[in-house]
């Protein structure tokens, strides 16, 4: 006699799922979970790497690299979209505040323009120079 699996009964052997054939429903609910899961784990690509863009190139003089950051500050800053990797969409589905990485992004901006305005001033002078390092956020979703 057949006998239905709920999806917590479902049994793992050897990193395979045994399930009775007749329930689509455990099947469906594994589809969508490895669906949203690759979405997720798109959204979260995109987003660091528009944060790698924006901190990488901020002080950029090369006019590839600083379209890149504008494409990605742009991104950013941009509200009430309905696209679906919007800035906003992304971090509302990965369950992050957008509002407060954005006002992290722009003061930090603000710190490195200030960063690099004192060093251009300090490398006419003989004072010792100071190395500045940029930092770098690593984001991850969390539970």
């Amino acid at each position: 006699m057949a006998r239905k699996v709920t999806y917590e009964q479902a049994l793992v052997a050897h990193g395979w799922v045994a399930l009775d054939p007749v329930d689509t429903g455990v099947i469906e609910k594994l589809f969508k979970k490895d669906i949203r899961e690759g979405e997720e784990k798109l959204m979260l690509a995109v987003l660091e790497e528009a944060v790698h863009c924006f901190q990488e190139y901020v002080l950029s003089t090369r006019p590839r690299e600083q379209r890149l950051f504008q494409e990605a500050e742009e991104w950013i800053l941009e509200k009430n979209s309905d696209y679906l990797f919007s800035f906003e969409n992304i971090c509302e589905t990965l369950k992050l505040h957008p509002y407060y990485i954005r006002q992290w992004l722009l003061c930090w901006k603000e710190a490195q323009l200030k960063l690099s305005s004192v060093e251009g001033h300090r490398a006419g002078s003989k004072v010792a120079r100071t190395r500045v390092t940029r930092f770098s956020v690593r984001l991850s979703k969390t539970a």
